[in-house]
């Protein structure tokens, strides 16, 4: 047992729980004065959020355990049950802020970021002898990616459909893809873009834009989250106004520990807060991907990639709406805003990023001469004579 305890990575394990358990602090600080309003207690956000935040764990301690490679045994049923949860969402789910996302308490398009790192993980890891063929190697898996994307598009949530996408790129590209292939890629997903783009335009959308790129040319409507965020932020200066002190929660600032909890724990915190939690999702992000190096099982490493890849894309977009740099889609900061869907696939997805970091730290310890067999077996292809490395080795 306590030889297992020395596998795991602990700084891994104790940077998501802490940045969770300061979530649902900044969450009773950011809501209380919303719940009052809304004729709720004061811990009303708080208390749900808790629960969540105890699945979670759970989800996390389990997923700690389990070994990833049995995810590649599992990933047929998963995907199908991602998407038959997709296309239950588009017919019998409930509508929230004009998108219909929600089915059985939860957010099916959360869950469909994790199941397609899976997906695209297990299927690109088995086609390494081939990765350089575009028909055989890499197009196959692009079918069933797009019809994900074009079920969350459906719902409409643009926001998560943009992450699945940049996630899948990220993938994508790790796994070795040849840089001719990326650029076809990259064409035809502008080709589709500019297909799509007449019939995604809408007075909502473009409001968003000016929202984020002219918010004082109509600071009563699409411009007003946006400069009651810059106020929150410019309030709280170097050291902020002191926790639960923030004046933009009172009611300025709408559902504000939400996607823009950000702004409340600048307001409180100062910027020194804001360093500290940007900080600690990049120890995330950075020790996944220094994970994914050193995985040599090509499943793990591009598992790994895939999800420091979700937690990094979805901070810098929801850092990106808050301070004006990105359009407002209600992309949650992970860990830290109210959500119960996001909370527990981020759980569920540090855990099975210590899972692999584990497997690392176990092979690590094995004979160098039996890592060297190992490494030849699992990392290396031979295509026509030549010896190949993956992306993630370069």
């Amino acid at each position: 047992m306590v030889q297992k305890l020395k596998n795991y990575d602990f700084t891994l394990m104790i940077t998501p729980i802490l940045l969770a358990a300061f979530g649902l602090v900044m969450i009773y600080s950011a809501s209380m004065v919303f719940a009052v309003v809304n004729e709720y207690k004061p811990t009303h956000y708080l208390g749900l959020q808790s629960v969540r935040f105890a699945m979670g764990l759970g989800a996390f301690i389990v997923c700690c355990i389990f070994p990833y490679k049995y995810y590649q045994k599992l990933i047929k049923p998963i995907i199908l049950g991602i998407i038959l949860l997709l296309i239950a969402v588009l017919l019998f789910g409930s509508n929230v802020n004009n998108a219909q996302s929600w089915i059985f308490g939860i957010q099916p398009a959360e869950f469909a970021k994790l199941a397609l790192i899976m997906y695209l993980a297990s299927v690109y890891s088995k086609k390494q002898e081939y990765i350089d063929q575009f028909s055989k190697g890499v197009l196959p898996p692009l079918i069933l990616t797009g019809i994900i994307l074009g079920l969350v598009v459906l719902q409409p949530d643009i926001g998560t459909a943009s992450i699945i996408f940049l996630i899948a790129c990220s993938v994508i590209f790790s796994s070795g893809i040849r840089l001719k292939h990326l650029l076809i890629l990259i064409g035809i997903g502008v080709a589709l873009l500019l297909f799509a783009i007449p019939y995604m335009i809408t007075d909502e959308r473009l409001s968003r834009f000016t929202g984020a790129y002219q918010p004082f040319q109509t600071p009563d409507s699409h411009g007003y989250q946006l400069i009651q965020s810059y106020l929150a932020i410019g309030n709280g200066g170097i050291l902020g106004e002191g926790l639960g002190q923030s004046v933009q929660k009172l009611g300025y600032l709408t559902e504000a520990h939400t996607d823009f909890i950000m702004a409340i724990v600048a307001e409180e915190l100062g910027f020194l807060g804001v360093v500290i939690v940007i900080g600690m999702l990049a120890i995330i992000v950075l020790r996944g991907i220094f994970i994914s190096r050193k995985t040599k099982d090509s499943f793990g490493a591009l598992l790994a990639i895939g999800i420091s890849s979700m937690v990094g894309l979805q901070a810098i977009i929801n850092l990106g709406a808050i301070s004006g740099l990105l359009p407002i889609t209600g992309v949650p900061l992970p860990f830290v805003s109210y959500g119960g869907s996001s909370l527990l696939v981020l759980m569920i997805s540090m855990g099975v990023l210590n899972n692999i970091a584990m497997q690392v730290k176990k092979r690590e310890q094995e004979p160098a001469t039996e890592q060297q067999n190992n490494d030849s077996k699992v990392l290396y292809t031979n295509r026509g004579g030549k010896t190949w490395k993956n992306n993630l080795s370069r």
